[in-house]
């Protein structure tokens, strides 16, 4: 029956992956109507605590967009990509890795593509270096972020464990940002140079390359104030709980939990943003960052409700089989963890399936915390938004997916930061904890 159960699961996962985007939350939703209806087997929980975070935020980030903060933002970057464009692998990164650091999620990206894109091309530089560690680090911040709902949820189930929300981020943000910036430097010579390149040279003879101006972003009068409001959100987010964590116990027994904080927080970020900023509320709805945002929801609702239905059914056979593996081999986890989002494609809902099932098993903290960056391997597939994003927006044809779907541009850059991620925090880790 385990195998028939698993099958089921993984199908789905397959359905999901082929309808895309929003497809794989609804073929979630169908995997747990085969499992619970058709094998009888209990439903788990549908994660609501980090859906509640995700649309949260993603409010406070779209009433900053349509205030026209994205915009303002967009334009520091472009200014800063295009004062050093020689610099554009190693800059491109920083600037969608602290764009998804802020912003909690890695949706952030699709703006300042295009700028990486003609920034790169302007200077003959191969565009797909760039963009394929751009994308990959607006991924990894999301395991850095301290308003993302992966990091929140992990931040929760760890602190009986020893290891408090600042701890968590002291040891995610520098690990993650080393192993980006360590990968831009290998980045920086994948891939033949742009001159050499055959399928550039031939839409180049086609007059298929185009080289645009600089934008000329209009920016709205209230657009540099909302950057300071959900700046200042994310402040308050981080400062309570700060204070309320069971390591500095400033506020004791709080009457408004980290989760829900998060959650008012944003939503009063939304109002004052919306009252000060003088948005037409109207159009938070058909903003891109609200509609990705609320897909986001969906994915995760059914993937991880998938996930916690099989792995609660069977959490004492895989108990006995895997917990001596993992305790003998600590870097297990991160291997899982990899496979596992790669499927799930969501680091929230990677998290919500699996860390609980972990820690069950005696993993240690340590190991939790290192392997954490391994949620990122949404970039396998070249199915994700921003990955195709990225492929479009590169006229010059050196961002592609190859023939045999797996062999393009994000794959080293994305295994490579994963494991540096992962071994740098062992390393720290074990030091702080």
């Amino acid at each position: 029956m385990l195998v028939v159960e698993l099958f089921v699961v993984l199908l789905a996962i397959y359905l999901g992956s082929r309808l895309g985007s929003i497809g794989i939350g609804f073929a979630g939703g169908l995997g747990v109507l085969v499992l619970t209806l058709g094998l009888h087997i209990k439903p788990g929980a549908i994660p609501f605590d980090v859906i509640e975070i995700i649309m949260a935020v993603i409010a406070a980030i779209t009433a900053m967009q349509v205030a026209g903060g994205m915009d303002y933002l967009v334009s520091l970057a472009e200014k800063l990509l295009r004062r050093q464009p020689k610099y554009v692998t190693f800059l491109a990164p920083l600037v969608t890795y602290f764009m998804t650091l802020l912003a909690g999620t890695g949706h952030t990206a699709f703006s300042t593509l295009p700028v990486i894109a003609e920034v790169a091309k302007e200077q003959g530089i191969r565009p797909s270096r760039p963009l394929s560690i751009a994308v990959v680090a607006s991924q990894v911040a999301i395991t850095a972020s301290p308003i993302s709902a992966a990091v929140v949820f992990a931040a929760g189930i760890l602190e009986p464990h020893g290891v408090s929300y600042l701890m968590l981020l002291g040891i995610c943000i520098p690990t993650t940002l080393a192993a980006v910036l360590l990968t831009a430097v290998v980045t920086n010579f994948l891939g033949k140079e742009l001159k050499d390149d055959e399928v550039y040279q031939q839409r180049l003879k086609n007059g298929e390359v185009s080289v645009r101006a600089a934008s000329t972003l209009e920016i709205k009068p209230g657009a540099k104030l909302s950057v300071l409001l959900f700046l200042l959100g994310i402040v308050a987010v981080v400062g309570y709980a700060t204070a309320i964590s069971d390591t500095v116990k400033l506020i004791a027994n709080p009457v408004l939990p980290c989760n829900e904080a998060i959650v008012v927080f944003m939503l009063t970020i939304a109002t004052l943003i919306a009252i000060t900023c003088k948005i037409d509320t109207s159009k938070v709805l058909s903003a891109s960052t609200f509609k990705s945002g609320m897909s986001a929801c969906v994915c995760v609702m059914g993937v991880a409700w998938l996930g916690d239905t099989f792995v609660k059914a069977h959490i004492n056979d895989i108990q006995s089989t895997a917990g001596a593996l993992l305790q003998s081999y600590h870097w297990m986890v991160a291997v899982v963890l990899f496979f596992a989002s790669m499927l799930l494609y969501s680091q929230a809902a990677t998290a919500k399936a699996l860390l609980p099932a972990t820690l069950v098993l005696g993993v240690s903290s340590v190991t939790l915390v290192a392997s954490f960056a391994a949620v990122l391997a949404l970039f396998v597939l070249p199915t994700y938004p921003t990955l195709l994003a990225a492929v479009e927006m590169d006229d010059t044809g050196s961002t592609r997916i190859g023939k045999y779907v797996f062999n393009h541009a994000f794959l080293v850059p994305g295994v490579l930061t994963i494991t540096l991620s992962v071994v740098f925090g062992f390393v720290v880790g074990n030091i702080v904890l």
